[in-house]
Formats: structure tokens, C-alpha cells, sequence
């Protein structure tokens, strides 16, 4: 019990000082100041005061989104002493792999550009900046040549890298048995079993509607489609981050998905989102790096112009 309890007060401690970095911290500061300027503040109060004016204004929802938001990508508990390394991935095994993945990425990289003569980075000429800023929204329509670009690694090669990951303190014997042909890759990970996964997974049972199925031709778009906008419109007006998240477990109405998603991710277009966006824009346009081409020729050759599926191929590319 004691250890829950200090596990949840290093979570909070975390979280707090965390959230005091960010833009909304620096907002809900202004708004306390401006809202001693208002008669119902009173002195021997104000506490009280400011929390129930954060709570009419909206303030509060927004906090509550923010640390949703915060504790839906917390990391797991963790020794206090484990080094940085063993958070990212506890398995060292697992971290062996890795690194000799990366090395071997490295080495695949530096041989290229070795055989082209083109450096790994460089910064861009005046004119060539000005070209890619003039064409920046048309990307799609630039046809550079790539065909000296060869990939940095085969998907046979990176398969080959996961068939032979062994775990050195997992033994199943050299006889064979049924779970040695269950497939390629025989890492030993926890899994859910039938009864976790209907339970993480209950949204999709038969008697819970989803749209995209109980909206179709053979069913009355009233009895399921009508209801679920509206109670997506309903929390939409609530702003509700943890509700938004669990309404989209059912289906997403498309008119409706750009402010859910957006609602669920905690994100909005403020003047220090539009200004760091400049910044990594300015830093492309000066800066020309070699894995620019090769994600450049992943889009080409994987995302197309599509008129169906792919129509924002400029947007991928920037």
C-alpha cells in the first residue's frame, strides 16, 4: 500500500513539473491573475474562488486534459537507479539487437554515400532555398532524380535479424513440439489470452453497435448512425479527452473525426505550435540531409498520388 502511494506521488510529482513547461501552465497563470480583478474573488477565499472560476471557464477541462494526455504515454514504473537505456528497453538482449541494427544501418549509410560523393548533410545554397520555398506546396509534383538511392536495408534482412532473436533465459528444448511451428520469430512475449482480449476488445462484440457496420443499406441509419452523432457532437461540446477516446472505440463519423482525433490527442493550432512548425520548416529549407531523398523515394514509391487514399502526398513529403 505504501509503495502504491509513493509510486502515485512520484507520478504526480512527475507530471506536475512537466506540465509547469508547457504553454498551458503559462495560461493558467494569466488566468488566475486576471481573475483576482473579478468581484466574486474574494481574499478570504481565493483559492476556493479561482478553482470553481477555472472550473465555469473551461480551464479546468483543459488541465484534465492535458495530464490524460500526460498519463496515457507515462512510462512504467521503473527502478529508481535503472539507467536511461534499460527505460527505453528493459530486454538486453533486446538492447544488443538493436544496437547491432543500428550499427549495421550506419555502416549501410556512410557506404553510400561513399560510392555517390554526397555528404550525410549540407547546408543549402541561397538559390536552391529559395526553389524549395517556391515549390513547397507542390512537392509532389517535383520529380528528383533517386535512382542512384538504393535502400538502406532489404525487409529479408531485417526479417533474418528478428528469426534469430533468442532469449538466453528461455530454454523449450531441442525437441519439437506444436509452439515451435507457430511461427518465424520465436521471442517468448506476454500476450493477452482469450478472456483479456474480449475484455480489452469488448466495443466490437456483436451486441454493441460500430458504425461502418450497423450504419449499412440493410439497417435503418436511425436506429445506430443518427444516435452516435449525436453523442459524438455531445462530447465534442463537453471537450473531454478520456470520453472522446472511449466514444471512438464504436466508430468515427467522418464529419466529426478531424475535432475528435484532435480532442483525443490534446492538440490545437496555438500561435507556439504554428511558430515551432515555421522553425522546423526554416531548418529543412537550410538544411539538406541524405535520409531526406530516401524518405523522399519511400513516399514515391509507397504513397502515390492517389485520387482514393493518398491525395495529401505534398503533405507527406513536408
Amino acid at each position: 500500500m505504501l509503495q502504491e502511494e509513493s509510486d502515485l506521488s512520484l507520478i504526480i510529482a512527475q507530471i506536475v513539473q512537466k506540465l509547469k513547461g508547457s504553454n498551458l501552465y503559462a495560461q493558467l497563470e494569466r488566468q488566475a491573475w486576471a481573475s483576482l480583478q473579478r468581484p466574486e474573488i474574494k481574499l478570504e477565499s481565493l483559492k476556493e474562488d479561482i478553482k470553481e472560476f477555472f472550473k465555469i471557464s473551461g480551464w479546468e477541462k483543459k488541465l484534465q486534459n492535458a495530464v490524460y494526455s500526460e498519463l496515457s504515454v507515462f512510462p512504467l514504473p521503473s527502478h529508481p537507479a535503472a539507467p536511461p537505456e534499460h527505460l527505453k528497453e528493459p530486454l538486453v538482449y533486446m538492447r544488443k539487437a538493436q544496437g547491432s541494427w543500428e550499427k549495421r544501418i550506419l555502416k549501410s549509410l556512410n557506404s553510400m554515400c561513399t560510392e555517390l560523393s554526397i555528404p550525410l548533410a549540407r547546408k543549402r545554397p541561397v538559390g536552391e532555398q529559395k526553389e524549395l520555398l517556391n515549390k513547397w506546396n507542390e512537392m509532389g509534383t517535383d520529380e528528383p532524380d533517386l535512382s542512384h538511392f538504393r535502400p538502406v536495408y532489404a525487409p529479408k534482412d531485417f526479417l533474418e535479424v528478428l528469426i534469430n532473436l533468442r532469449n538466453p533465459n528461455y530454454e523449450n528444448g531441442d525437441s519439437l513440439s506444436f509452439r515451435t511451428h507457430l511461427g518465424l520469430i520465436q521471442v517468448p512475449l506476454r500476450v493477452k489470452d482469450i478472456p483479456e482480449l474480449k475484455e480489452c476488445f469488448v466495443e466490437l462484440g456483436l451486441n454493441t453497435g460500430q458504425l461502418g457496420i450497423d450504419d449499412s443499406t440493410q439497417v435503418p441509419p436511425e436506429l445506430f448512425e443518427n444516435e452516435h452523432v449525436r453523442i459524438g457532437q455531445k462530447v465534442l461540446a463537453e471537450q473531454d479527452s478520456a470520453a472522446a477516446q472511449q466514444y471512438v472505440r464504436q466508430g468515427s463519423p467522418t464529419a466529426l473525426r478531424a475535432e475528435l482525433w484532435a480532442l483525443i490527442l490534446n492538440i490545437s493550432s496555438q500561435p507556439e505550435d504554428i511558430l515551432y512548425y515555421e522553425q522546423l520548416k526554416t531548418n529543412v529549407i537550410q538544411h539538406d540531409l541524405l535520409v531526406d531523398s530516401l524518405i523522399y523515394k519511400d513516399v514515391k514509391l509507397t504513397a502515390s498520388n492517389d485520387d482514393y487514399y493518398f491525395v495529401f502526398e505534398d503533405y507527406l513529403y513536408q
